[in-house]
Formats: C-alpha cells, sequence, structure tokens
C-alpha cells in the first residue's frame, strides 16, 4: 500500500506493510479461537452407526466431562494430538497416551514428507525442466501447438502432484517464447498460471490436495476420480481454447493486448529463436519415464476398480486390486525417490542430502496439516463437533444433492481465501462437511471433489498465493490486467464447476 503524502513517498521507518500471515499462523489463532469457543457452545452428539457415521436426527445434548485443567491440557497438545493421537473406542477422547486407533495425521504427514523427498530428486535431476523446455523449443514456430502442449503438461502435473509454484521457473523461457510469436506476455501468464491452476482445480489424484481431504473425509484417494478426470479433460480444454482465442487476436492486431509490451520486447524476440533446444539425454529419458510410471502406478493403487468398473459402491473388490493408502503410498515415494537418484547416477551423499531437503521443504505443509488435526482433537475432545454439525444440518434438509453440491464448492470459497493452505483447509472443513454429505445423500468423493474445486478457483486469481502474484511479476504485466484478462474465464469456469458437481453428486 503506497503511502499517501507527497512529501514522503516512501514508507516511515516507524510503520511496517502489512502482510498476509502464513498458514501456520493463521491455523495456530483458529486453534486459540476454538479452544476459547468450546466453552460457550454446548456439547453434544449424534447416535453411530455401524461404521461410526452420524445418524441424521438423533443429535442430543450430552455433558462435556472435561474440567478447566483438561481443556487447557487439550490446548497443549493439540499439536502432539495432530500428529499421533489416539481415539479411546470407549469414550472417544483422543489423547497420546490412550489405547484404541489412530486420529491424527501421522500417516498423512509422513506421506507428504516422502512425495516432497520425490519431487526434489526428480527436479534435481533436470529432467523434468529440460524435458519442459525442449518441448517449448520445438514448438516454437507453432503457436497455438505449442501453448496447447505446454497447457496440457503443466495441467498433468497439477492434477497428479499439485505441480504449481514450480511454474516460476519458466517464465524465462515462455516470455522470450511468446513473444518470438508475436503474442504477448499475458500469453506467457496465461499458460503458466491458468495450465497449472486447473490441474490442481481438478486434482485427480493430487497428494496435496484430493488426498489431504480424502483422508480428512474418510475415504479412498482414488473414489470420486472418475468424476475429478472427465472435469479435467473439460476444464483444461476450455482454458487451452481460451489463452489460444486471445493470442491469436494479439497476434493479428497488437493494440487488443491486455499486458501491453515492455520496451524492447521485439528485441528480446528476435534473440528468442536463436540458439538450440536443450539436449534431452539417456538419461533424462530414463528418469522421466520412471516418473511417469510412478504416477501411472500410484493412480492404479488407489482406484477402487471394481466399483468404478461396474458403478456398484459396494462391488466385490477384484483380486488384482490393491486398495493402497497413505502409509503404502509414503513408502512407495520414499522408494521411488531411491530408485530415481540411482537412474540419475547420483552418488550417495547427494541423493541423501537431496532427500532430506526435500522432505525438509516439505516440512511446512506437513506441519499444517498436524495442526489443522490439532483443532479436530479439541472439537472432539469438548463433544462440539456433533453439535456444529446439527447447527447446519437443517441447511441440508429438503435440500436436493445437487444444490448441496453447489452450496458445498460456494462456501468454500471464502475459506479458502481465509485459510490460504490447501491441506490446512481440507484437514480443517473435512470433518463437517463429510457428515453433512451423509445426511444429504451425496457420495463424500463429491464433497472433496467441489472442495477442491472452490481452492483451485480461488488460487487462479487471488492476490495471496504465490504462484499468481509471482507469476504476473515475473512476466510484467500487473496484477490488474491479469484480472481484465482472466476474469471471464473465471465466470464460465464457475458455471462449468457448479454443473459438473451438481451432476456427480445426482449420478453419484
Amino acid at each position: 500500500m503506497s503511502a499517501t503524502e507527497t512529501q514522503a513517498p516512501e514508507q516511515e521507518p516507524g510503520k511496517k506493510k502489512f502482510t498476509f500471515p502464513s498458514a501456520l499462523t493463521i491455523l495456530a489463532i483458529v486453534t486459540i479461537g476454538v479452544w476459547l469457543l468450546a466453552f460457550l457452545i454446548p456439547a453434544g452428539q449424534y447416535d453411530r452407526n455401524e461404521d461410526g457415521g452420524p445418524i441424521q436426527g438423533t443429535y442430543h445434548r450430552v455433558p462435556s466431562g472435561q474440567s478447566f485443567v483438561d481443556r487447557l491440557n487439550d490446548l497443549f497438545l493439540s499439536p502432539v494430538n495432530g500428529l499421533y493421537g489416539i481415539q479411546d473406542e470407549k469414550t472417544g477422547q483422543v489423547g497420546p497416551d490412550l489405547t484404541g486407533s489412530l486420529y491424527g495425521s501421522a500417516g498423512v504427514f509422513l506421506f507428504v514428507l516422502a512425495i516432497g523427498a520425490f519431487i526434489t530428486v526428480v527436479f534435481a535431476t533436470g529432467a523434468l525442466d529440460r524435458g519442459i523446455a525442449r518441448l517449448a523449443h520445438r514448438l516454437r514456430d507453432r503457436g497455438a501447438l505449442l501453448i496447447a502442449g505446454v497447457m496440457v503438461v503443466f495441467s498433468l502435473l497439477g492434477t497428479v502432484e499439485g505441480f504449481a509454484e514450480e511454474t516460476l521457473g519458466f517464465y524465462g523461457l515462455l516470455v522470450p517464447m511468446m513473444l518470438a510469436l508475436r503474442f504477448d506476455r499475458m500469453v506467457a501468464v496465461g499458460t503458466a498460471i491458468l495450465g497449472a491452476g486447473v490441474g490442481v482445480l481438478c486434482s485427480t489424484v493430487n497428494p496435496f490436495a484430493t488426498g489431504v481431504a480424502s483422508s480428512a473425509a474418510g475415504i479412498s484417494l482414488g473414489d470420486g476420480i472418475i468424476l475429478r478426470f472427465v472435469m479435467w479433460i473439460v476444464l483444461t480444454a476450455v482454458i487451452i481454447a481460451y489463452v489460444v482465442r486471445y493470442a491469436k487476436r494479439v497476434q493479428k492486431d497488437p493494440s487488443k493486448s491486455i499486458g501491453g509490451f515492455q520496451p524492447g520486447d521485439r528485441e528480446q524476440a528476435a534473440q528468442a529463436n536463436v540458439g538450440e533446444a536443450p539436449e534431452l539425454t539417456r538419461l533424462h529419458k530414463s528418469v522421466l519415464i520412471l516418473v511417469g510410471l510412478v504416477f501411472a502406478f500410484m493412480i492404479f493403487s488407489v482406484v477402487p476398480w471394481s466399483s468404478a468398473l461396474s458403478g456398484d459402491a459396494d462391488a466385490t473388490p477384484y483380486g488384482w486390486e490393491l486398495d493402497w493408502s497413505f502409509p503404502q503410498l509414503a513408502a512407495m515415494f520414499l522408494v521411488a525417490a531411491v530408485l530415481v537418484g540411482l537412474v540419475a547416477r547420483m552418488n550417495e551423499p547427494k541423493l541423501s542430502s537431496t532427500i532430506i531437503q526435500g522432505a525438509a521443504d516439505f516440512i511446512s505443509p506437513a506441519l499444517v496439516i498436524m495442526l489443522a488435526r490439532g483443532v479436530t482433537v479439541i472439537m472432539n475432545n469438548s463433544k462440539i463437533t456433533d453439535t456444529v454439525l446439527h447447527s447446519i444440518e437443517g441447511v441440508v434438509k429438503g435440500t436436493s444433492s445437487a444444490l448441496f453440491a453447489v452450496i458445498v464448492f460456494v462456501v468454500n470459497l471464502p475459506l479458502a481465501f481465509l485459510i490460504p493452505s490447501t491441506s490446512g483447509h481440507a484437514t480443517l472443513t473435512m470433518p463437517i462437511l463429510a457428515p453433512l454429505a451423509d445426511f444429504a445423500g451425496v457420495s463424500r468423493a463429491v464433497v472433496v471433489t467441489a472442495w477442491a474445486a472452490a481452492s483451485g478457483w480461488m488460487n487462479l486469481w487471488v492476490p495471496t498465493t504465490a504462484v499468481t502474484i509471482g507469476g504476473v511479476a515475473l512476466a510484467k504485466v500487473g496484477y490488474d490486467k491479469y484480472l481484465r484478462f482472466v476474469w471471464p474465464l473465471l465466470a464460465i469456469l464457475f458455471v462449468l464447476i457448479c454443473g459438473f458437481v451438481a451432476v456427480g453428486a445426482v449420478v453419484t
């Protein structure tokens, strides 16, 4: 925010510019806030069915059974309980030294660190960067095909592993390439932000979005994958058509450019066609093939094939179905990280340090998941989760399944802005949204899809995401100009998403 006084264009020494709090800070505030609210919200619970789900219409008040010291202890131990708290089968209370089933997020926590190690090792080989750069260079004389090719790759990476921030490293390649084709800088921005963003929006098997949300909702990562896959194909086609249409319009008439042109853009563009395509060695090809096989196997291992192929949610699993969950996937990605390192001929010190660095780089989302789960432990132990659920049960009554799915999408839009962490948002809201889906007669997988779409839609334009604000800064187009460029597409995506989740709720 700029200063208002003309005499002092620079920020005064005593004043600090406001910065949006980190996800960890927000969740720490939420933890304290929920803990205080638990003193005011009456305790209550639903009767449970054999699967442990709440039975609609059975809510009743119960004593919390907690003293002030007990509540203080829950607040103190909330991060610990969020990681490896155990839920007592008789009382339902969660604590680190109880006997029962794991309530904490230890499985998801380790999974995030494992896939972080894998992704970091892959990027350390240079294979993925070079593969994308080679694709862009090969298609540099075919504008529409270049845009479509790069956006498909970015979208595919986004939908399977949450590829988003990584796009920031490609602006140095995309901007001059697009200028060389007589496009403008906005085309580069749209290609990167929208390509990866819509992939994350659909998140077919993205572990940081669908994976965490599915775990919090108590369903498999593969549940709902068909709906998300169809949605991914359609929305990816829509964004490609949108960006290509704009690019051709600018190519034909540069005055139609929303972002405009910087001094020297044409000279920079002339230099973009000079040079050879980056070499893709046999080693790089081997790494890319291995990465493709790892993600293909992940999809195979989590999809409930009997249900997907027969259309019967209660179908008997085929003998070859793996039905893997987070423990197996965490082990798979750790092994895959080592395999990629061996294929890339990394020596032992480099491979070990890269794996450790990868896990360290992803400790932040892992801690966010832990803190968010700690909030649900406080709600569980004070017995207010069912009370909150009961307070919005009336919204579901008499609501069609299609309308309910749309409401879930719309309600999560402001939450996605307030809780910038996708993982934290999922862990915090799914314990409420998933049972609501049961009341509405809607598959929990549809709720996960609607939630992921809301988070992804917001991240296409909100200024609190590094992908958006960093992208426009690197391309030098201006955030306000980007909003002018993208708002018609946002409206189109909004309508399409509502249609998909509504149809998905009815069909499933």
